[in-house]
């Protein structure tokens, strides 16, 4: 049982990060050495918008690499995944949640309501787009690429061009980076993306070895909110790139422990805009994502979505941690 464990990761500073993070959690937690093993993905090569590069982008050369088994297992950045299943892998953890909501970067320590009207503000999620597009702003929001470092470059940096940019909180904290938020997102202004700040830990369903021993990292509470929102996200998917939030919140009840799911579907350029709640037992995680998207479906997202025009199921995409 010492022979090294292999972990296939891409090869960003980020991806690197969590996953080292997640190898030394099964180490402490196992004894079972774990490598890392650098996996390049079709979204790593490409300079072209996230939205625009089609599913599963960041994904689906570590699956290649499972199914061939060159590497054990993976760490995803669970937002990244496509909500139809893989076929002979299994999600065996959902280690704990980072904090999931956005951050924002802006020059001059300002928060998003100091920036001027025109201030250019720079992000790569559609999601976020049309968000800050909804909050009638007046911002003039840019898509942009590029790893963390070369982002935050853009607010921070010598040849800063860009006022502000959104990232997501989890992705600097892991990176220790958290000390350049300018003003961390309340859900209500810029609700996040299903599963942001997640991680998903996948292996062969066959190996059943290794899911028995991956399971330690899983988090019930994190894994249970994930549910909820991979759930609406799922129902809602009609092969289409609109912008779809979902953030679900463990917390205490008169009867136990309750989920609360918020959900929104919005239009690109900010001009419809619908959100819903609702509520349950974590048991029931995936039937409250299920009927919180009808709900939207029943309130017109089907419209929204499908301005986006429709490309086959499984092929929504939300972009990079980063």
């Amino acid at each position: 049982m010492t022979t090294p464990l292999r972990l296939g990761t891409r090869g960003s500073a980020l991806a690197m990060a969590q996953s080292g993070q997640i190898a030394e959690a099964l180490t402490a937690a196992t004894g079972r050495p774990v490598e890392l093993v650098e996996v390049v993905t079709a979204g790593d090569r490409s300079s072209a918008p996230v939205h625009r590069l089609g599913v599963g982008v960041f994904v689906s050369a570590l699956r290649d690499a499972l199914t061939a088994r060159t590497i054990d297992f993976a760490v995803h950045s669970y937002k990244d995944l496509p909500t139809a299943a893989a076929a002979g892998l299994h999600i065996a953890a959902v280690p704990a949640r980072q904090d999931p909501r956005d951050a924002l970067i802006a020059r001059g320590g300002r928060t998003l309501a100091e920036l001027p009207p025109g201030a250019t503000i720079g992000t790569g999620a559609l999601r976020r787009i049309a968000q800050l597009h909804a909050l009638g702003l007046q911002l003039e929001v840019t898509p942009i690429r590029g790893n963390v470092d070369t982002r935050l470059g853009r607010v921070l940096g010598p040849e800063a061009d860009l006022d502000a940019v959104v990232l997501a909180r989890a992705g600097l904290a892991r990176l220790g980076r958290a000390d350049v938020i300018t003003e961390t997102l309340d859900p209500m202004l810029m609700l996040p993306a299903p599963a942001q700040g997640a991680l998903a830990v996948e292996c062969r369903i066959d190996d059943q070895d290794l899911v028995e021993l991956l399971a330690v990292l899983d988090h019930a509470p994190s894994h249970t909110a994930v549910t909820a929102e991979r759930a609406l996200l799922a129902t809602l998917e009609a092969g289409c790139s609109a912008p779809v939030a979902a953030y679900a919140e463990l917390a205490e009840g008169e009867d136990g422990d309750e989920i609360y799911l918020r959900g929104a579907v919005i239009s690109p350029d900010g001009t419809r805009d619908l959100r819903l709640s609702r509520t349950g037992t974590p048991a029931d995680a995936a039937e409250i994502g299920k009927a919180l998207a009808a709900e939207l479906l029943e309130l017109g997202a089907d419209s929204i979505l499908g301005h986006e025009g429709h490309t086959g199921p499984g092929t929504q995409q939300f972009g990079s941690t980063e």
